[in-house]
Formats: C-alpha cells, structure tokens, sequence
C-alpha cells in the first residue's frame, strides 16, 4: 500500500473506529451505572422487607447472617423515610415503629452487592471488547473498499503518467540532436537564442528524469551503496559547467540501504542548485557527520526555509518543482531532509536512519 493509501485508509479507519468505539464506551458506561443503581434499589427494598418481618415478630431466623438489627433512639429528630446508606461494609436503614418507640436500624452487608457489581463490570467489558473487535473489523473492510476506486484512479493516473513520460524520450532526444547540430551551424549567428533554448531543455529534461524515478518508487530497489559513489559521479558531471565553483568533498565512507537512482536524483538536483544558486568562485562542500550528508554553499541567503519545497515555491527563476521532487522521492526513501540558511551560507541536510 502507498503511502498516502495507507495515510487516507488510516484516517478512515481511526475516524468511523473511535467514533463508534466511543460510542460503545459511552453506552456501556450508562449501563453498568444504571444496573447499579437497580442494585443499590434492590439492597434498600431488602432491608425493607426484613424490617416488616421484624415488626410482626417474625424469627430473624428467615434471613442469613448477612442482616442484623438494633433498636435506637433518635431524641425526637427527623429522619426521613427514604433513608439509605452505606456505613464501612454495610447498607443501613433507619425505620420507624410506633410513636414514641425509638427507631428500627436494620444492618445488610455489602458483600452481595460488590459481588453482583464486580461481575456486572466484567459482563460489560467482555460485551464492549466483542463489540470493538466486530467494529474493527468492520472499520478495516468498510476503509479498504472506500479505498478501492482511490486505488484505481490513482493506478489510471500512474499508467498515463508513465506512458506519457516514456513517449517524451523520443521528441527529448530529437530536440538534444538538433540543438547539437544548430550549434555547429556557421551560419546560426544568434548563439545566445540556442544557448537559452538549450538550458531550457535540459531543465525539461531533468525534470523528465526526476519524475521518471519517483514515478518507479512502488518498486524500489534498495541495497547497499556508498554514498560518496554517487556524490563523486554527480560532482563530476557539474564540474565542466561550473568551472567557478569550488567542490570539497570529504572522503568518508557512508554506506546506507537505499535506492541509487532515486538518491542520485536527489543530489543532483540538490548539487545543481548548489552551483546555480552561488556566489562567483563560491564553494560547494559536501561532507558527513553523524550519518547525516550535509551540502554547503556559499549561495544567497534563503528568505523562507520552510517552504522552500513547496510545490509553488519559487526563488530566482526556480520553477520549484525540482525541490518538491527532491522532497518526494526522500520520503519515499524514508530520509528527512532539512535546510538552513544565513547571510553567509546555506545547508542541505538528508539525515539517514541509524
């Protein structure tokens, strides 16, 4: 599952779940406070009836050991009828006898009632845990087929995108060669017009190339390689354009799991502004700390690092759509990139799992 698939059927999923399981908790709790209560009516209606039984001069005999009684005297204060409390482990209702007799104090123990309660409470969590176990599992089916027309328009999407991208190749290399022979024309006297129409496509063609690796991020393959390999073939491949620029590379070793060409794609655009973006006879470091890559320039200073990979964000002519790519494809590999910035320099930060 993709990961904003598995982001959007999550969200489904966690959404219809806790609402109902909220729902389930809320109802259980209000019944098992309900039911108590029906108990704790149950207890005071007992001690009722054990009192009449007193009263006729019945043997007490009738009832358990759980009930007992005393006679007291209230000293004429006023007691009233729907009296019922608990007092240490017993329930105890005063009731009253003849005038000017004193008062029936009747005695139940509670251990009945925790009893009833304690499994009352288990019969409401065994219900609710079923009941949970039933949404979820209806949550995890009703997420999964709201996701099912998602799924496809997306791999509708991919499939035009990937065709569309392949069939540019052709029309990409016929414009490359006959840029290549208007060059060498004598008689082209305006340089400049194909030197702009040149840099124009081959920024079309790096994005080309930028979307053809995130578009094949479903199928990754990751192993095991140096990164400074590919720094170095990337380095190369800048240096005969900008001869201006100085390039320090340290000679650490970093091995990581990762895929190559997502990741070189990743350095060069990061590499490319590096040198675009810079300073006359700037520099570019790119050195390794605590296995995290960072790139260096002497370039201006970023106004708004935390849009810089915005999909609209743009600065000096930059379209912004590099960037968003780069950020695309590192969250594929599952590495977090950050930047600073300051008058001085800026850094490119990708920070690898360790």
């Amino acid at each position: 599952m993709h990961r904003h698939e598995r982001n959007a059927f999550l969200k489904f999923f966690i959404t219809y779940f806790f609402s109902v399981a909220l729902l389930i908790l809320i109802a259980g709790f209000f019944y098992f406070q309900q039911m108590k209560e029906g108990y704790l009516k149950a207890e005071d209606f007992s001690l009722i009836t054990y009192a009449r039984y007193i009263k006729i001069g019945d043997s007490s005999n009738t009832y358990s050991s759980e009930y007992h009684h005393k006679f007291v005297d209230t000293n004429n204060k006023y007691i009233d009828i729907r009296n019922f409390e608990k007092i240490g482990k017993e329930f105890t209702k005063l009731i009253p006898m003849s005038n000017n007799e004193p008062y029936l104090q009747v005695f139940k123990s509670d251990e009945n009632f925790n009893n009833e309660v304690y499994e009352l409470l288990l019969r409401v969590i065994a219900v609710q845990l079923l009941l949970l176990f039933i949404f979820a599992t209806l949550s995890f089916y009703l997420a999964k087929s709201s996701l099912k027309p998602l799924k496809e328009s997306i791999e509708t999407l991919d499939k035009f995108a990937k065709d569309l991208i392949h069939d540019l190749n052709t029309p990409f290399t016929a414009m490359k060669l006959n840029i290549k022979l208007l060059e060498k024309d004598p008689q082209i006297k305006n340089i400049k017009a194909i030197e702009r129409l040149n840099k124009s496509i081959n920024t079309v063609t790096e994005l080309h190339e930028n979307l053809t690796v995130l578009l094949e991020k479903r199928t990754f393959q990751i192993i095991s390689v140096n990164i400074f390999d590919i720094v170095q073939e990337v380095v190369h491949l800048h240096e005969p354009s900008y001869p201006n620029i100085t390039f320090d590379i340290s000679k650490n070793s970093l091995i990581i799991d990762t895929n190559p060409n997502a990741l070189k794609e990743v350095l060069h655009n990061i590499i490319s502004n590096a040198c675009k973006y810079n300073r006359h006879n700037g520099y570019v470091r790119i050195y390794e700390k605590n296995k995290i890559l960072h790139i260096r320039n002497s370039g201006a200073e970023i106004n708004e690092t935390n849009k810089i990979f915005n999909r609209n964000y743009s600065e000096q002519n930059s379209s912004g759509i590099g960037l968003d790519i780069v950020k695309r494809l590192c969250d594929a590999m599952n590495i977090k990139i950050e930047v600073t910035s300051n008058e001085e320099s800026n850094c490119f930060s990708l920070i690898f799992d360790k």
